[in-house]
Order: structure tokens, then C-alpha cells, then sequence
């Protein structure tokens, strides 16, 4: 499973995302489209980060994941800051629910890892299906210009004292696809380190298929912001992450 041993390092060497920019970002969007409902739900929550912040501004929020290491590590950090958060352990081409929630977000490559077209449009069907009436779904996708120029046949590394990896990103057949070769390091208590591998699949479709599956599945009123900025509507040209925005 991704992330089986992943998790135990996601935060130290992911740490660097900017979670407090989505998070300005997301209320700026709940405001725009009049979302006074507190029913929130992080679909692809991982360890737990927006689906903290959101909850210490009095959300009600629920978490999401398929890694159930990840929503462990996301329940510990939840009970340190004394937040109240249900997390769930569940597959999004197979969420169930019935109009519980008034907006749904989802960031961070969730959506590219959905990489089949067939199971986008499943997964934007469940998330319509667990939206109250005029709700939203906020999520973003990596572009495909810059999964190109910048990931593809590329090699990264990142080395601390406690852990490091190793991550190699080959190209897929599609354009916009790519797997990661991933190879960790982890320091153990006994001063050893216990290497482990991953290998993720991400595809990123063009903006119109995303739009289109969307569309097929009920949403309406869709906005494309460029890099989390909401002054960046419709501006997209360059951008490394493209948000969409659906509404119920």
C-alpha cells in the first residue's frame, strides 16, 4: 500500500508545503461562495495537516484517507492540540454518504493519484453525492507543463540527520503521468538506519477532461485558480498546481 512506510517520515520531508497558503485560500473561497455551514471534509487528509487547521478555526471537520498509518500519525497530532476530528479509513471510489458535508477540499496530488479517468469521474461522483445543496469541492492537480519540465527524469534527494530519501521520477506513457521511484533512509534508536522503497503512479489529465468529468457528474459553476491564489482566476499560464473549484 502507498504510504505504508512512507507515513513515518511524510511531515519531516514533505513538511515544506504550504498548507497555511491553501488554508487562506480556502476560507477566501468559502466566503466567495457564501459557505457558512461548518461540515467540512478533507478527502486524502494524510497525516492530518489541513484537516488541523481547518478544525482550529471551529470547523467540523471529517478526514479521509486509504493509509490507515497516516490517519494514525494525523490522530495523534489531532489529540496533542486537544482537536476534535473524525478521521476514516476508506477508499474515495468507494465514499459513501449522503449530502453530510457543506464543502469538501482535497490538495496535495489526491486527485493524481486517482489515475484512471474511470475512477476520477467515480471519485467526483461520491464527493457530489456527500455535498449538501450549493456546496463546494476545492482540490488541485499538478500541471502538466510542469510535470514535464520538472519532475519527469528528474532525480531528488533530501538528507537530515534522522532520515533521507532518495526520489527518482520516470515518465509514464501518457502525457501528465509519471511513477516515483522512492528509496528511504531512517534512523533507528540503536543509531542504524532501515532502508525501505515505494513506488507511486500520479496522472494528471488536461484541465477540459477534469472539467468535463465535473460537469458529467452534476457540478456546476466550475472556477480554475492558478497556485492556490484566488486573485489568479482563469490564470493559469505557468502555474506548477492548478485548484479547481466545483459547486453542488
Amino acid at each position: 500500500m502507498m504510504y505504508e512506510q512512507m507515513s513515518y517520515v511524510y511531515d519531516e520531508l514533505i513538511g515544506e508545503a504550504p498548507y497555511d497558503d491553501w488554508l487562506q485560500f480556502t476560507i477566501q473561497l468559502f466566503e466567495k461562495h457564501g459557505i457558512k455551514g461548518k461540515h467540512v471534509a478533507d478527502v486524502g487528509a494524510g497525516t492530518g495537516e489541513m484537516s488541523l487547521r481547518l478544525a482550529a478555526l471551529g470547523y467540523d471537520v471529517t478526514g479521509i484517507d486509504y493509509s490507515n498509518n497516516m490517519l494514525r500519525i494525523a490522530e495523534q497530532k489531532a489529540q496533542q492540540k486537544h482537536l476534535q476530528i473524525n478521521w476514516i479509513e476508506q477508499d474515495l471510489r468507494k465514499l459513501t454518504g449522503s449530502k453530510e458535508y457543506d464543502a469538501v477540499v482535497s490538495y496535495l496530488d489526491v486527485i493524481n493519484y486517482i489515475v484512471d479517468e474511470s475512477d476520477v469521474r467515480q471519485v467526483f461522483h461520491n464527493i457530489y453525492h456527500v455535498l449538501k445543496e450549493n456546496g463546494i469541492f476545492i482540490f488541485d492537480v499538478h500541471a502538466i507543463d510542469f510535470i514535464t519540465e520538472y519532475y519527469v527524469e528528474e532525480t531528488f534527494t533530501n538528507i537530515r540527520d534522522d532520515a533521507a530519501y532518495i526520489w527518482s521520477c520516470l515518465p509514464g506513457q501518457y502525457p501528465g503521468e509519471m511513477y516515483h521511484d522512492l528509496t528511504f533512509f531512517l534512523k533507528e534508536p540503536n543509531g542504524l538506519y532501515r532502508k525501505f522503497t515505494e513506488y507511486h503512479h500520479q496522472r494528471t489529465y488536461a484541465i477540459e477532461i477534469y472539467k468535463y468529468l465535473l460537469k458529467e457528474v452534476g457540478f456546476q459553476n466550475i472556477e480554475i485558480y492558478g497556485d492556490a491564489s484566488i486573485d489568479m482566476e482563469n490564470s493559469i499560464e505557468d502555474a506548477p498546481r492548478i485548484f479547481f473549484l466545483a459547486k453542488k
